[in-house]
């Protein structure tokens, strides 16, 4: 085998090349961690509501954010396809679609109080229906446009777990129609 000289002018651009990518890297990688810094750094305002169903002050509190793995761990399998892919259970089937005690729906992922058992009603679609959340700032609505119509989901605000749609044709005072997932919530009895 015969040595090749390689001339410090070509060693002088391979350093930079290789330092050029090296650096592309970092930065790369620097910019992935910050957003995640970023988006873990994230407030939002909910309205933190007692086990015996009293409001409290407005406060702002830390977004809830874990990684898919974190999610999977913590939740049952079909809690988190709903919560965490946007699935939908098979209706007739979830633990509080028939549920008639009087009680609080918190969010299966962070805790978050989302519906009120005064506000549920009978929608005959085989999920719990409510006609308002508990607060208006513990949910977000999302534009869907999924299965080629336009819907209006809805989420925790905390976290971000698809809980169900809203819909236009529900009782009064209000004529909504929140249509949400069993698997998504842990009902409460009142204290």
């Amino acid at each position: 085998m015969s040595d090749v000289k390689i001339s410090s002018s070509t060693q002088r651009r391979r350093a930079l090349l290789i330092s050029g990518a090296s650096l592309a890297a970092c930065w790369a990688a620097r910019a992935a961690t910050g957003a995640e810094a970023s988006k873990a750094a994230a407030e939002v305002t909910i309205v933190p509501i007692t086990d015996a169903g009293v409001a409290q002050p407005a406060v702002k509190l830390a977004k809830v954010v874990k990684t898919e793995a974190e999610w999977r761990k913590q939740l049952s399998p079909l809690s988190f396809s709903v919560t965490r892919k946007e699935d939908t259970e098979t209706p007739f089937t979830g633990a509080t679609w028939n549920n008639h005690e009087a009680g609080l729906y918190r969010c299966i992922c962070c805790d978050t109080a989302l519906f009120s058992s005064t506000t549920k009603f009978e929608s005959g679609t085989g999920w719990p229906s409510f006609w308002q959340p508990i607060a208006k700032e513990n949910v977000t609505e999302i534009t869907d446009h999924t299965f080629g119509m336009l819907r209006t989901a809805v989420a925790c605000k905390r976290c971000d777990a698809h809980l169900g749609h809203v819909f236009d044709d529900g009782p009064k005072p209000t004529g909504l129609r929140y249509c949400m997932n069993s698997a998504s919530m842990r009902f409460v009895k009142l204290a």
